[in-house]
């Protein structure tokens, strides 16, 4: 293993293993598209407040999604329509 590879055992290689293996599952089984979100990191939550912030995020998360910069609706060009005569 590279040096900056996580420990054996650690959180960081469990993760990484799991990752490995559904990964190898999907290819494995038709599922090649399959791809692990994007500039996604894994958090450990170490201190009790941010528990609660995560909390509210996640309850509060779907009624942001229509004014996210990727939600559909603003990705597509604007319709427009044609001039009134």
């Amino acid at each position: 293993m590279s040096a900056i590879s996580p420990k054996r055992g650690s959180l960081g290689a469990i993760v990484r293993s799991y990752k490995s293996s559904v990964t190898r599952w999907c290819r494995q089984n038709g599922y090649s598209r399959f791809a692990w979100q994007s500039r996604f990191y894994e958090h450990i939550i170490r201190a009790d407040g941010s528990i609660d912030y995560i909390r509210r995020y996640i309850v509060k998360n779907p009624s942001n999604w229509g004014r996210d910069r990727n939600h559909p609706r603003k990705l597509l060009p604007p319709i427009k329509s044609p001039p009134i005569t």
